[in-house]
């Protein structure tokens, strides 16, 4: 009976190894490794993450991640521009391994496709009077100031949310509200992460200060096909690595930062 039993666990730990062998042989990764090349999704024209150069290059902060995953691979990297409405589809239909455009991850999105952990939010922050410099919301959040944010955004669903003393003004385009921070006719602009951080270090530069804790949640990540556990461990674990080695953070300060890439953009 014992060696039966014996058998028995042998047969089933064989047959286990079979089924990892089968997943790792069907794997994205393995099929990245064995074809030499990851081939990326995006759709150009969401600063600073994907955009055109004066050249016709495809450049930005997905794109240099992008590079550094191919890199970490050892493989080589082929973009695959898409229309945003169409990358899922694309995704699905095996048209390319990975969707690297900005997404947001949201639960509907999850239910087609997997996603690897965050590796930004793009959540709401705020560009603020220079004296407010290292300040947080609260501090501004007084009788007296004023918030400023564009309509119909999510920006004026979290000053409204947050904002109770200060007073709100709305306005038709972002131009327009953070102008009035600028010109000190207002306190403080509430806006897309992004944006804030590519005015800072533009035309906002010397002028106003980043606030850039965000005051929403918005994470983005990379999206994959489900049913793909060795490529979404390898994704984890090559996004820790880089948040940890200084990598990232080379990558994030060279287009968040910085503005010496805007003069090389379309």
């Amino acid at each position: 009976m014992k060696k039966i039993l014996l058998t028995l666990i042998f047969i089933l730990n064989v047959n286990l190894l079979a089924d990892d062998i089968n997943l790792w042989e069907k794997s994205t990764l393995n099929t990245i490794i064995q074809r030499g090349e990851l081939r990326v999704a995006t759709e150009p024209g969401y600063m600073p993450f994907e955009m055109k150069d004066r050249k016709g290059r495809i450049v930005g902060f997905d794109i240099d991640l992008a590079k550094a995953m191919a890199k970490a691979m050892d493989v080589k990297l082929k973009i695959v521009p898409t229309t945003f409405d169409g990358i899922l589809a694309g995704l699905l239909t095996g048209k390319y391994d990975i969707i690297m455009a900005g997404m947001t991850i949201t639960q509907k999105r999850n239910l087609k496709v997997n996603f690897a952990n965050s590796y930004i939010s793009v959540g709401q922050t705020i560009l603020a009077q220079k004296k407010y410099e290292g300040k947080n919301w609260k501090d501004l959040d007084i009788k007296g100031n004023t918030i400023v944010t564009k309509l119909g955004q999510t920006g004026e669903i979290v000053t409204r949310r947050l904002f109770r003393k200060a007073k709100i003004r709305t306005f038709d385009t972002e131009a327009e509200a953070v102008q009035e921070v600028m010109n000190g006719k207002a306190t403080a602009f509430v806006y897309d992460k992004p944006y804030n951080a590519i005015l800072v270090s533009s035309k906002g530069k010397n002028l106003i200060t980043h606030l850039d804790k965000d005051l929403s949640y918005e994470p983005l990540g990379w999206a994959i096909r489900k049913g793909d556990p060795d490529f979404i461990n390898w994704l984890n674990n090559f996004l820790s690595q880089m948040k940890n080695d200084g990598k990232y953070d080379k990558i994030y300060n060279k287009w968040f930062k910085s503005d010496k890439w805007l003069k090389k953009i379309l």
